[in-house]
């Protein structure tokens, strides 16, 4: 049977590549001059492709419809992809937080790993419909010519990174076809805030610090590691975590609280604070934090005590002393958006897993119509989780179309 797939990025590959290998007859459509394209970029072009963690793990860090992905992860685990690559000759290395990189930290190698399986399958032609037609199988159009398939992989990925060719194609097929499609927006995806504070501290790196995202009083996600201060607001890899649990902002009211010192309870965090005092005892309050924080905080810090910079260090008060302990361990940022779409790592929402086949990928509507990776309205948090749900329906996708 001849089976066109959509989409040349990791999932369209992924199932090109294993179909393939079981001697099916694919094209793979691919509408950017190479395949791959977001791929290259992720990890900051270290490409993140796996987490190497066990399936409870797994499960624990997708965040949309979890469940969905039982059957699929059977078919192809964190271990399987690992195992995929390495014997393609992508040596694969675990850093921390099971994140699974290549060891060249060149995410080229892992795209051409896959490339080299499906390149005599490629056709760089922009797919603009996907029909059922009058008899069995689809009609395909490109600008080319009308293309006649048994079956159809859509894997268009969804509308993060927009330069790479995710502009929301597989969704539009989708819903041509009577399928419905769950809201979209940005996950993994930075946050705005409408504190002129953020855009002072503007570049500002903070390493082992804790975050919590607070829905009024409710906590609701909280990590230990870096983030980064913007002009728009705040990013980084906890916030971007943060993000993938969130509702739309402008619904909610949430606030960022930042522990500067997350290593430190009260009692010791005020023996620290009197030691650093009792070394600059003579020096003004605006110029002696330097051992308790970054220096881009600094102004931003001061200003919120309501402790005059120009006051002297001696003459501190306790219950002053107390203020800057509690914004040590509370520094707040209000919480108004989330950035754009095309600045996510991934999209939320998407085709709706109650319209496919959780073991086989298929729509339940329209038979011989599949869809895998970032089109389906999965997600998950980062550390190569995301990537693996593409490659897990991708064979999922693929051992249905085999047969087996």
């Amino acid at each position: 049977m001849k089976t066109a797939i959509i989409g040349g990025g990791a999932s369209g590959m992924m199932c090109a590549a294993l179909l393939l290998e079981r001697g099916a007859d694919v094209t793979l459509f691919e509408k950017n001059g190479r395949c791959g394209r977001k791929l290259a970029i992720t990890g900051k072009g270290r490409c993140n492709l796996t987490n190497n963690c066990s399936r409870n793990e797994f499960f624990s860090s997708v965040v949309s419809n979890p469940r969905f992905l039982y059957s699929s992860y059977s078919v192809f685990s964190c271990a399987d992809t690992m195992e995929f690559f390495e014997r393609r000759g992508v040596p694969l290395k675990t850093e921390r937080g099971n994140r699974v990189f290549p060891v060249s930290d060149n995410a080229r190698d892992v795209v051409d790993a896959l490339f080299r399986d499906v390149r005599k399958s490629v056709r760089y032609e922009e797919v603009l419909s996907v029909k059922k037609a009058a008899g069995t199988g689809f009609e395909i159009k490109t600008p080319l010519k009308t293309y006649a398939f048994e079956n159809t992989v859509v894997a268009t990925g969804g509308l993060s990174y927009p330069l790479t060719g995710s502009t929301g194609d597989g969704y539009r097929f989708a819903r041509e076809n009577g399928l419905a499609v769950t809201r979209t927006r940005g996950s993994l995806v930075p946050l705005t805030s409408p504190s002129p504070d953020c855009a002072r501290m503007m570049g500002l790196s903070l390493k082992n610090v804790a975050l919590t995202i607070l829905d009024g009083q409710k906590k609701i996600y909280s990590d230990f590691g870096e983030m980064l201060f913007t002009h728009f607001g705040i990013s980084g890899p906890m916030v971007l975590s943060a993000s993938a649990v969130m509702d739309n902002p402008k619904d909610r009211n949430y606030v960022a609280s930042i522990d500067l010192k997350p290593a430190l309870d009260e009692k010791t965090l005020d023996a620290r604070i009197i030691r650093d005092f009792s070394q600059n005892i003579n020096r003004d309050f605006g110029n002696s934090l330097g051992g308790l924080l970054p220096s881009g905080m600094t102004a931003v810090f001061v200003e919120r005590t309501g402790i005059p910079a120009d006051k002297k260090m001696h003459s501190v008060t306790r219950e002053e002393r107390g203020r800057i302990a509690g914004l040590l361990k509370n520094l707040t940022i209000p919480i108004s958006g989330f950035r754009p779409v095309s600045e996510a790592i991934v999209t939320r929402g998407g085709v709706s897993v109650d319209e496919i086949n959780p073991k086989t990928m298929e729509s339940k509507r329209v038979p011989g119509l599949y869809f895998v990776g970032e089109v389906l309205d999965v997600d998950a948090f980062t550390g190569g989780f995301n990537l693996q749900i593409a490659f897990s329906t991708a064979a999922a996708c693929a051992h249905a179309l085999s047969g087996e």
